[in-house]
């Protein structure tokens, strides 16, 4: 049966100076506190939480952030906007006030996407702060995420046959080129890749149900849909970070467990990347999860088999503990 949502609270914290929006759900106050960071930079995940979160919150209590220059944090400060140092502060931050909250010692951290370039560069700041590390859709290598994905499409596009399509990928010249600058004529570009993986099946989906759940969230606002339309212009600093992210400038050694769930679909954040990268990994603990037919929202297209996928790393790491 399932528990009562016993902790449903909306609240912006004071963090680094500025009030931070911050979305609590959960079941019990003995639960670990997991902190979900969202992608983007700038797509809050706190309004998809009907979508996949249901069953999470029988084995933690998930706190959804907007980040600076995203969501309800944006809209209450649209002239606070973020650099990588100001976000690690901020997170920082958010850590503390959660530890105090929720009086635990150590925080779960997930990362989705960007959430996953931002939550990989924290744990190795801050390792102490964290119980263990989720990397959903984890990203490596930003160069490399565009060229897999790039040719993987291209392929499928010649095995079809698909002269139309074909005529289209070739418009757009070389890429992703030797560097990923969000600059109007890549943003171009990647927009002309991304609609070709939607239409071989390997691009993000979100449905249009999914569309309604988020509209019926009960924290939807209008101004959710005008912070997310400012989204370049607010992370213009950390999209230039995360065009030139690549884990592998330093080495693969981390102090805290690491966990890769990755949907073998997901050719925007290619899993194939993270699932090589997984294996060069140090830690006191890791485990990978590919999840099948799931693609970049991993924990949106296979909410089930994500679902078990966290059931068995909360296990194995009541063990540990």
């Amino acid at each position: 049966m399932k528990n009562t949502r016993l902790i449903n609270v909306e609240e912006y914290a004071p963090i680094n100076g500025i009030n931070q929006y911050l979305y609590h759900l959960g079941t019990s106050y003995d639960n670990p506190v997991m902190l979900f960071l969202h992608g983007g930079p700038g797509s809050a995940e706190s309004l998809f939480t009907r979508v996949f979160q249901g069953k999470w919150e029988d084995i933690y209590t998930v706190v959804h952030w907007d980040q600076r220059g995203t969501g309800k944090t944006l809209i209450r400060n649209p002239d606070k906007l973020p650099t990588i140092d100001l976000v690690l502060q901020d997170l920082f931050e958010v850590i503390q006030h959660l530890k105090k909250k929720y009086n635990k010692q150590k925080i779960v951290l997930i990362g989705h996407s960007w959430g996953s370039v931002l939550g990989s560069v924290f744990i190795r700041k801050y390792p102490e702060e964290i119980a263990y590390y989720i990397g959903v859709a984890q990203v490596i290598d930003m160069l490399e995420n565009e060229r897999v994905g790039y040719n993987k499409v291209k392929e499928l596009i010649e095995q079809a046959g698909d002269i139309k399509s074909m005529k289209k990928l070739e418009s757009i010249g070389e890429y992703p080129g030797n560097r990923v600058l969000f600059n109007k004529e890549f943003l171009k570009k990647v927009e002309v890749v991304r609609k070709l993986q939607g239409k071989y099946g390997i691009g993000i989906k979100l449905d249009l149900s999914t569309w309604i759940t988020v509209f019926k969230s009960p924290i939807f606002k209008f101004s959710d849909i005008i912070a997310f339309m400012k989204i370049f212009r607010a992370n213009a600093k950390l999209h230039e970070f995360l065009g030139d992210f690549n884990l592998r400038t330093d080495d693969a050694n981390y102090e805290v467990p690491i966990y890769y769930i990755l949907g073998d679909n997901d050719w925007q954040a290619p899993y194939v990347i993270a699932q090589r990268y997984f294996e060069e990994i140090e830690a006191p603990n890791k485990g990978i999860f590919i999840i099948p037919n799931a693609g970049h929202m991993t924990m949106m297209e296979q909410p089930d088999l994500f679902f078990n996928a966290l059931l068995e790393i909360n296990k194995i790491e009541e063990i540990m503990i």
